[in-house]
Protein backbone atom coordinates (compact mmCIF):
# COMPACT_ATOMS: atom_id res chain seq x y z
CA UNK A 1 0.00 0.00 0.00
CA UNK A 2 2.80 1.84 0.84
CA UNK A 3 4.38 1.81 -2.74
CA UNK A 4 1.10 2.96 -4.53
CA UNK A 5 1.22 6.01 -1.98
CA UNK A 6 4.84 6.79 -2.69
CA UNK A 7 3.86 6.00 -7.20
CA UNK A 8 0.81 8.26 -6.84
CA UNK A 9 2.54 11.29 -5.34
CA UNK A 10 5.37 11.08 -8.25
CA UNK A 11 2.59 11.18 -10.97
CA UNK A 12 0.73 13.84 -9.33
CA UNK A 13 4.17 16.11 -8.50
CA UNK A 14 5.11 14.63 -12.49
CA UNK A 15 1.50 15.80 -14.01
CA UNK A 16 1.61 19.15 -11.62
CA UNK A 17 5.12 20.14 -12.97
CA UNK A 18 4.53 19.51 -16.13
CA UNK A 19 1.39 21.87 -16.06
CA UNK A 20 3.20 24.09 -14.38
CA UNK A 21 6.75 24.59 -15.96
CA UNK A 22 5.90 26.78 -18.64
CA UNK A 23 4.11 29.52 -16.58
CA UNK A 24 5.97 29.31 -13.39
CA UNK A 25 9.10 27.40 -13.50
CA UNK A 26 10.13 28.13 -10.16
CA UNK A 27 6.85 26.87 -8.47
CA UNK A 28 7.43 23.83 -10.97
CA UNK A 29 11.15 23.14 -9.54
CA UNK A 30 10.04 23.58 -6.10
CA UNK A 31 7.16 20.86 -6.32
CA UNK A 32 10.22 18.58 -7.67
CA UNK A 33 12.51 19.31 -4.66
CA UNK A 34 9.42 18.75 -2.02
CA UNK A 35 8.61 15.49 -3.85
CA UNK A 36 12.37 14.27 -3.79
CA UNK A 37 12.47 14.90 0.14
CA UNK A 38 9.41 13.88 0.86
CA UNK A 39 10.42 10.57 -1.05
CA UNK A 40 13.64 10.53 0.73
CA UNK A 41 12.02 11.15 4.23
CA UNK A 42 10.28 8.47 3.41
CA UNK A 43 12.59 6.07 2.70
CA UNK A 44 14.83 6.84 5.45
CA UNK A 45 12.57 4.44 8.15
CA UNK A 46 13.90 1.41 5.45
CA UNK A 47 17.04 2.69 5.52
CA UNK A 48 17.67 2.40 9.45
CA UNK A 49 16.16 -1.37 9.25
CA UNK A 50 18.74 -2.27 6.08
CA UNK A 51 21.37 -0.34 8.24
CA UNK A 52 20.60 -2.62 11.30
CA UNK A 53 20.62 -5.62 9.63
CA UNK A 54 23.95 -5.25 7.55
CA UNK A 55 25.38 -3.84 11.43
CA UNK A 56 23.92 -7.18 12.91
CA UNK A 57 25.36 -9.44 10.13
CA UNK A 58 29.00 -8.02 10.23
CA UNK A 59 28.94 -8.66 13.71
CA UNK A 60 27.83 -12.06 13.57
CA UNK A 61 30.71 -12.51 10.60
CA UNK A 62 33.17 -10.83 12.83
CA UNK A 63 33.92 -8.51 10.41
CA UNK A 64 35.43 -5.09 11.66
CA UNK A 65 32.77 -2.43 12.15
CA UNK A 66 35.48 0.06 10.91
CA UNK A 67 35.21 -1.53 7.35
CA UNK A 68 31.23 -2.25 7.27
CA UNK A 69 30.87 1.60 8.69
CA UNK A 70 33.19 2.72 5.45
CA UNK A 71 31.23 1.02 2.75
CA UNK A 72 27.49 2.10 4.60
CA UNK A 73 29.41 5.64 4.34
CA UNK A 74 30.30 5.08 0.50
CA UNK A 75 26.53 3.78 -0.33
CA UNK A 76 25.53 6.86 1.50
CA UNK A 77 27.48 9.59 -0.36
CA UNK A 78 27.08 8.06 -3.52
CA UNK A 79 23.03 7.51 -3.18
CA UNK A 80 23.27 11.58 -1.55
CA UNK A 81 25.45 12.39 -4.72
CA UNK A 82 22.92 11.62 -7.46
CA UNK A 83 19.52 12.65 -5.50
CA UNK A 84 21.71 16.64 -5.49
CA UNK A 85 23.50 16.24 -8.76
CA UNK A 86 19.58 15.22 -10.15
CA UNK A 87 18.06 17.70 -8.58
CA UNK A 88 20.40 20.21 -9.99
CA UNK A 89 20.08 18.95 -13.22
CA UNK A 90 16.32 18.89 -12.96
CA UNK A 91 17.02 23.26 -12.49
CA UNK A 92 19.10 22.93 -15.75
CA UNK A 93 22.67 23.28 -14.25
CA UNK A 94 23.90 20.43 -15.98
CA UNK A 95 27.73 21.59 -15.41
CA UNK A 96 27.23 22.12 -11.83
CA UNK A 97 25.69 18.46 -11.37
CA UNK A 98 28.76 16.76 -12.88
CA UNK A 99 30.75 18.83 -10.68
CA UNK A 100 28.75 17.30 -7.65
CA UNK A 101 28.94 13.78 -9.11
CA UNK A 102 32.92 14.75 -9.18
CA UNK A 103 33.19 15.78 -5.37
CA UNK A 104 30.77 12.67 -4.64
CA UNK A 105 33.02 10.38 -6.46
CA UNK A 106 36.72 12.28 -4.65
CA UNK A 107 34.95 11.98 -1.01
CA UNK A 108 34.57 7.75 -1.73
CA UNK A 109 38.02 7.85 -3.11
CA UNK A 110 38.99 9.23 0.41
CA UNK A 111 36.71 6.98 2.51
CA UNK A 112 38.23 3.91 0.64
CA UNK A 113 41.89 4.23 1.25
CA UNK A 114 41.71 2.44 4.39
CA UNK A 115 40.25 -0.25 3.05
CA UNK A 116 42.60 -0.05 0.18
CA UNK A 117 45.59 0.32 2.34
CA UNK A 118 44.22 -3.12 4.81
CA UNK A 119 43.86 -4.86 1.95
CA UNK A 120 47.95 -4.12 0.42
CA UNK A 121 49.07 -5.59 3.94
CA UNK A 122 47.22 -8.45 3.92
CA UNK A 123 48.04 -8.89 -0.03
CA UNK A 124 51.76 -8.32 1.40
CA UNK A 125 51.85 -10.66 4.52
CA UNK A 126 50.32 -13.51 2.71
CA UNK A 127 53.42 -12.29 0.05
CA UNK A 128 56.27 -11.17 1.89
CA UNK A 129 58.49 -9.35 -0.82
CA UNK A 130 62.13 -10.65 -0.18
Amino acid sequence: MELFEVISIGVIASVLFLLIKDKQPTIAFLVVLFTVIYFFLFIMQYVQEILRLIAYLGERANINSVYIKTILQIIGISYITEIGANIVRDAGLKSVAVKIEMVGKVFILILAIPIFQSLIETIINIFPIT
